[in-house]
């Protein structure tokens, strides 16, 4: 760990905030537009992301990862945007194909399952996204939402259980 602060200390902050956007930009547009369905207060989120960074950047101990660091800079941001009154106003149907840098080709079942997704309630949302989305554990996940890695283990297993029933054309409410 000590060797990791040394080389992070030798490079500069614009070095390392120039390192920080090139490896985690892309996962973190995808998660604000997932949470905010819209691209353009998703890039604003993310570029706001990077300016809390960036001021937040000496303060960072290291405790968590990056990527955990700056996924829960990015979900509060976008929960700030979200609090925004306007935002009530717009259709935020979310579709597999508006989501930036898709890797793949969508499908039907791909469709059906994100308008499964975006239908739970926001609690478990987040965890699924944060898990099947962001590719975070269980642990990270916890520290990003600040919850218990039981907690987040018992959404995640909610979540499945309702996007079963309504994938299954079942309603579990």
């Amino acid at each position: 760990m000590a060797e990791k602060r040394m080389d992070e200390a030798s490079i500069g902050r614009e070095e390392r905030l120039r390192i920080m956007i090139d490896a985690h930009q892309g996962s973190l547009l995808r998660l604000c537009y997932l949470y905010l369905r819209d691209l353009g207060l998703a890039e604003d989120a993310v570029q706001e992301t990077f300016v809390k960074a960036w001021r937040g950047l000496e303060g960072f101990r290291g405790d968590s990862s990056e990527k955990t660091w700056l996924t829960r800079i990015a979900i509060r941001t976008c929960c700030d945007i979200r609090r925004g009154g306007w935002l009530r106003h717009v259709d935020r149907r979310i579709l597999p194909e508006d989501l930036p840098q898709a890797a793949v080709p969508v499908r039907d079942d791909d469709r059906n399952l994100t308008a499964a997704v975006m239908n739970l309630p926001e609690k478990l949302r987040q965890a699924v996204i944060l898990y099947y989305y962001q590719e975070l554990n269980v642990n990270e996940i916890g520290a990003i939402l600040g919850i218990s890695q039981p907690s987040v283990s018992n959404r995640l297993k909610r979540a499945r259980e309702k996007l079963r029933a309504q994938l299954e054309g079942r309603d579990l409410e």
